[in-house]
């Protein structure tokens, strides 16, 4: 909104600094700024209202170090961080890009599913709170809707770069000498590939090519639903010991601000050859503003915690940054940006299936770690949590460094 006042005030008045206000970088580096002062701001605030109220964490005993510590500690601090990235983005971004709608809208999704199921756990004490099957159910719904925008909407275009070579000498001051006009396009990026762009539409190999394209949905949807349900899913099994998900999310969205900016700067897309994403630039504002807010948590959230996200918070992380990766098309690269959510996810499933296999087949389930998801594991080999915290964060950052690698290892 203060952007567009002050964009609207320049045709009237000569502002100082508008270029500066303009640029996409200043503005993501204002956002991250406004975002952590929001959070360490209203955070003790929030964080003091829920204790006043005595909305705390009921904490179930499962024989870990420190764990009935936490009990009564305050939760659904969720909020903080939805609050303190919208703020910002609703003032410093452009608020008519079609990808800052998107994020705008998967951030209030998600944000409502996360915090139905925390009103009930924590204001109506039903331990279950949400049904797993309601929580699925909004995750597929905000799949439908962004996997429906991404594909149909006019405003979601790429452009594909001119074939023949381009003097190096010359100064390039426009796209127009370095790619074809902007077009929709059902491409994704393949990690470590040559020649690294897969069509979706191409899975439909048994139609024509025209075809193909317009029932490309059929392919697309379905992947988007899965990529956000798997995400959100593993950030909130991630949410299990103070500052875990967040330190880790921090770090991830860190590598998917890069990935916008690169794409969506026509200059660094034709030096890196990679896809180009017109007006993809402008995701480095939400990704700025949800870094600030991330940070701004932790600052309450790090051993020992004064407030849990709760599922308001990290099923809302899990889905943007979901988005946030399908809107860059970085999709495919996941698995290894975010290895932390996926070897937390991976760990229950493995857990959970190996225990029913052994009781089926020999009466006796057998585990093969102490407790899942994985951080509970190192917790009953007696490791502190922040030992546990650090050590994911630093294979968290060099799983982030291999991920930004991609960029040119192909």
């Amino acid at each position: 909104m203060l952007y567009h006042l002050i964009e609207f005030l320049s045709d009237f008045f000569d502002i100082p600094g508008i270029n500066m206000i303009r640029s996409t970088t200043f503005r993501a580096a204002i956002t991250v700024i406004s975002s952590l002062l929001i959070a360490l701001f209203w955070g003790k605030r929030i964080i003091n209202y829920l204790r006043q109220k005595q909305y705390g964490e009921i904490v179930r005993d499962l024989g870990l170090a420190g764990q009935k510590e936490k009990e009564g500690t305050p939760t659904m601090g969720g909020i903080i961080i939805i609050l303190s990235t919208i703020i910002p983005v609703l003032l410093f971004a452009k608020l008519n890009n079609i990808y800052i709608v998107i994020l705008l809208i998967s951030t209030i999704w998600m944000g409502i599913i996360g915090f139905l199921d925390d009103y009930l756990k924590y204001f109506r004490k039903n331990k279950v709170g949400l049904h797993g099957k309601f929580k699925v159910l909004g995750q597929v719904g905000l799949g439908l809707i962004v996997g429906g925008i991404m594909y149909f909407h006019d405003g979601i275009q790429i452009r594909e770069k001119i074939a023949e070579p381009i003097d190096r000498t010359e100064r390039i001051v426009s796209s127009d000498k370095l790619f074809k006009p902007a077009a929709k396009s059902n491409k994704t990026t393949i990690p470590f590939f040559k020649n690294n762009e897969l069509n979706y539409d191409s899975l439909l190999f048994w139609l024509s090519p025209k075809d193909a394209k317009n029932y490309g949905w059929l392919i697309f949807i379905p992947i988007v639903i899965f990529i956000i349900t798997a995400v959100s899913n593993g950030a909130n099994l991630t949410d299990g010991i103070d500052g875990l998900a967040a330190g880790s999310s921090v770090i991830i969205m860190g590598a998917l601000a890069l990935f916008a900016w690169v794409s969506g700067n026509f200059i660094f897309s034709n030096y890196l050859d990679i896809m180009y994403i017109p007006n993809a630039e402008e995701v480095m504002i939400f990704s700025g503003a949800f870094i600030g807010a991330l940070i701004g948590f932790l600052w309450y959230n790090t051993y020992p915690a004064q407030i849990f996200m709760g599922d308001t918070g990290s099923l809302t992380i899990g889905g943007l940054i979901a988005v946030i990766a399908i809107i860059v098309r970085k999709e495919l690269l996941l698995p290894i940006l975010c290895g932390i959510f996926m070897a937390e996810s991976l760990s229950v499933m493995v857990q959970v299936s190996y225990f029913k296999y052994t009781r089926k087949k020999f009466g006796t389930g057998k585990r093969i770690f102490l407790m899942s998801p994985l951080h509970h594991h190192f917790q009953l080999k007696k490791y502190h949590e922040s030992k546990i915290v650090n050590r994911f964060l630093i294979i968290g950052f060099m799983l982030a460094v291999i991920s930004i690698l991609t960029l040119k290892i192909r």
